[in-house]
């Protein structure tokens, strides 16, 4: 019972289930019932659901057929009219065809007229559309050209800019054009190809400059020296200019034969003579002989391309690299001032670009970097000068150097750079022109000294005498008043040795000028190498004159008459430097001339020499001397050679006039003591071992004429007889020959047995000896 009702049950649900299917299948569009019948085949009640679907689908029919019967009346009525109006319809087809044909016929040529219009307009459009376009892209096509125009032109800054404003403007209006595409491709290429060419012009300028640096300092040392030209104008030197004035008056008269010794008579080779250059012509300026523009131009470009510190660095590191080789002096400087100043050219050139980049640019270089290349200049130059100036042994090229550097100092000076180490060193190099000097004049020395005559100076009319007279100061009363011709007693050699002294201090004064010392520094400076002139040169050459062989006893007379005037003339050397320097001689520190003692030296040098050349002449004399020992009688006069001797003595004595007194009696005195003692040996040889009383009447004989001569005043000044006690001993001889005679009468002769007792009384003391 219970199975039948489940049964029954199941068979409504599944009756309920298609029935609710084919509701959905006539409610739902044919595209979607795909799900619905899955749900049919997916059930077991296939069969069913198809028998259901059948009897639905008669029904249907049958509901179809019974509308369809109710309308066929109307229908047929429908066909009728449709065929009535197929007709009317086949008609109208027919005009309608007629009238196309006659409107295609008429309406041909307006279709082509239209055609034309709808062409002409379309090309208009294009038109307009192109000149837009071309409207668009015609300025960046004009500034690409510009770019290119300015690039083959070489201005590489414009065309950066012209680069900057078509990147940046023009062609992001025209960015979608292929052409521009090729543009914004190359602007990179085209900025390195404006930085490689500005690079290259930038070398150019780098390699230009390095060779006309000695143009650029030759001109801005020029500038500098008509600068000074220009300030001595303004204001004279005092000291400076007297001392000028009183050369000129002094080489007015100093014309004794000296101008092929004087160094100071060559023409001078300095830099700094400038009067054959025209003062007023114009000297241009560093910016004037160089386009600094590639240094700018780079400068902008590399500035606006972000790469700034690369060019300076780059600029920096090339100029340092030729800052040492203008640094490098030619190995041949020293042996022309020509080498100097292309040195010093290039040097100055090379600053002189610096200091304009530094004020025409920001930060390319700063006084930093300046200051370091020229610590690094300084320090190279001024050991290249102390180097090569070593070499340099002409006085005159020393001179010229130091003017060269001094103008060289200057110009740097001019442009702010310290210079005074440079100054330093022109100390150093002014004991190195003191030493060239001193050599230098000592060959002047040498050869005044060598060409002297070693006589007085004869004068024959007052002109000549007053030109002895303005080149060396003397003065002697009693000359004046003698009638012409008369005699200087001095020779050539002491006013052209006079006139050399004051060459050497004026040449002294010139290295002075311009290193910015005091009047006191000059003054010490001239009369410490003044004093080595003296002491040393002149003193040495004097006293090779005195000690030469072939130096007479006439000579060595006039050497001590030379020397004591020039000792007098001293004072005159004095006041000489006193009025070029300014500097009073009492002042505290003052340097005393040493000329007094160097001349006293070869004075007392020359004495000495007399006494030693008259003392060799006696000899030479005695040598002559031939006593016969043995002899029975005595001759009836002196001995000739005695005789000759006396007559050589007093020939000489008379040359002693114009010798100091003292000097002459000296040179007396030390003759006839020599003269005695020689006289002496002859009796004290050892060959002598037995004398007759008539040799010794013929001794006497000679004694007596030794001391006619001492008593006959060969030099005037000697008291009483004090020039006959140099022979006293042989008159001691003579009086005992005499005592002899009176006792032995007639003897043959006085014998010796070897040790000569009989003459022991006469033999010369010790005391005596050294008197001799």
């Amino acid at each position: 019972m219970e199975r039948g009702k489940m049964a029954e049950l199941e068979s409504l649900e599944s009756a309920a289930e298609h029935e609710r299917i084919l509701r959905e299948i006539e409610s739902t569009d044919t595209a979607c019932i795909g799900p619905t019948l899955r749900s049919v085949y997916d059930g077991e009640e296939h069969g069913r659901f198809m028998e259901k679907l059948e009897a639905r689908i008669r029904n249907h029919d049958r509901e179809i057929e019974k509308m369809c019967n109710f309308h066929y009346q109307g229908f047929v009525d429908s066909i009728t009219e449709l065929l009535k109006v197929r007709g009317e319809a086949q008609k109208l087809k027919h005009q309608v065809t007629d009238t196309n044909r006659k409107l295609q016929s008429e309406g041909k040529e307006l279709v082509v007229a239209m055609e034309e219009l709808k062409q002409c307009r379309l090309q208009q459009r294009n038109i307009s559309a192109t000149v837009d376009k071309l409207t668009l892209c015609l300025p960046v096509l004009e500034m690409y050209s510009k770019l290119r125009e300015q690039m083959t032109s070489k201005r590489h800054y414009p065309a950066l800019k012209t680069l900057e404003h078509l990147e940046h403007t023009y062609l992001p209006q025209v960015s979608h054009y292929r052409f521009c595409k090729i543009m914004v491709d190359n602007i990179p290429k085209l900025r390195e190809e404006i930085k490689d060419v500005s690079m290259s012009d930038l070398k150019d300028f780098l390699e230009s400059i390095r060779k006309h640096s000695d143009k650029i300092g030759e001109t801005a040392m020029k500038q500098a020296q008509q600068q000074r030209n220009l300030d001595n104008i303004v204001s004279q030197h005092p000291r400076i200019g007297g001392g000028k004035k009183y050369k000129r008056d002094v080489c007015a008269t100093s014309d004794l034969e000296v101008k092929n010794t004087s160094p100071m008579s060559e023409q001078d080779s300095g830099i700094l003579d400038v009067e054959d250059e025209d003062d007023d012509e114009e000297v241009p300026g560093a910016q004037d002989l160089v386009d600094f523009s590639p240094v700018y131009r780079c400068l902008h470009i590399y500035s606006v391309l972000g790469a700034r510190e690369t060019f300076e660095n780059y600029y920096r590191k090339q100029r340092r690299k030729q800052a040492r080789l203008v640094l490098q002096p030619p190995s041949n400087m020293h042996e022309t001032l020509d080498g100097y100043r292309k040195y010093f050219n290039q040097i100055v050139g090379f600053f002189v670009v610096e200091d304009h980049i530094l004020h025409t640019t920001q930060g390319l270089v700063n006084r930093a970097y300046i200051d370091e290349l020229w610590e690094m200049a300084l320090s190279k130059t001024i050991a290249a000068l102390r180097t090569h100036s070593s070499y340099c042994s002409d006085p005159n090229l020393v001179l010229d150097l130091k003017n060269l550097i001094v103008l060289f100092a200057d110009t740097l000076q001019g442009y702010g750079f310290p210079v005074n180490q440079l100054f330093d060193m022109l100390l150093e190099i002014r004991d190195q022109y003191s030493d060239t000097l001193l050599k230098k004049w000592s060959g002047v020395f040498r050869n005044i000294l060598d060409s002297d005559n070693y006589s007085p100076i004869p004068v024959a009319n007052e002109e000549l005498y007053k030109k002895i007279i303005g080149q060396f100061p003397f003065q002697d009363p009693e000359l004046e008043k003698q009638p012409f011709p008369k005699k200087f007693p001095f020779s050539e050699f002491v006013p052209k040795v006079y006139n050399q002294i004051k060459e050497f201090i004026y040449a002294c004064l010139k290295f002075s000028e311009d290193l910015h010392l005091s009047s006191t520094e000059v003054d010490d400076m001239i009369r410490k190498s003044t004093n080595l002139l003296l002491t040393r040169m002149l003193s040495n050459c004097l006293q090779t004159v005195i000690k030469r062989r072939n130096t007479g006893l006439t000579e060595l007379v006039q050497i001590i008459i030379n020397t004591t005037h020039l000792e007098k003339s001293c004072k005159f050397l004095e006041e000489f430097i006193t009025n070029i320097t300014n500097v009073l001689p009492e002042t505290v520190h003052t340097t005393k001339l040493y000329g007094t003692t160097t001349f006293k030296d070869a004075r007392h040098a020359a004495e000495e020499e007399i006494y030693t050349n008259l003392n060799q002449k006696i000899d030479q004399f005695l040598q002559l001397a031939d006593y016969d020992w043995m002899a029975a009688e005595p001759g009836s006069k002196a001995s000739d050679y005695l005789v000759d001797l006396i007559a050589f003595l007093r020939s000489t004595f008379a040359v002693f006039t114009h010798l100091p007194g003292k000097v002459a009696q000296t040179a007396c005195m030390s003759a006839c003591k020599h003269l005695s003692t020689s006289l002496m040996q002859l009796l004290l040889e050892a060959e002598v071992r037995q004398l007759t009383l008539g040799a010794l009447q013929q001794f006497n004989l000679d004694v007596e004429e030794c001391e006619q001569f001492a008593r006959s005043g060969p030099v005037p000044g000697f008291q009483g007889d004090t020039l006959q006690l140099a022979f006293i001993d042989l008159r001691q001889v003579s009086l005992y020959h005499q005592v002899l005679r009176k006792r032995e009468g007639r003897g043959s002769g006085i014998g010796d047995s070897g040790q000569r007792p009989i003459f022991s009384p006469f033999l010369p003391s010790t005391q005596d000896r050294q008197l001799i």
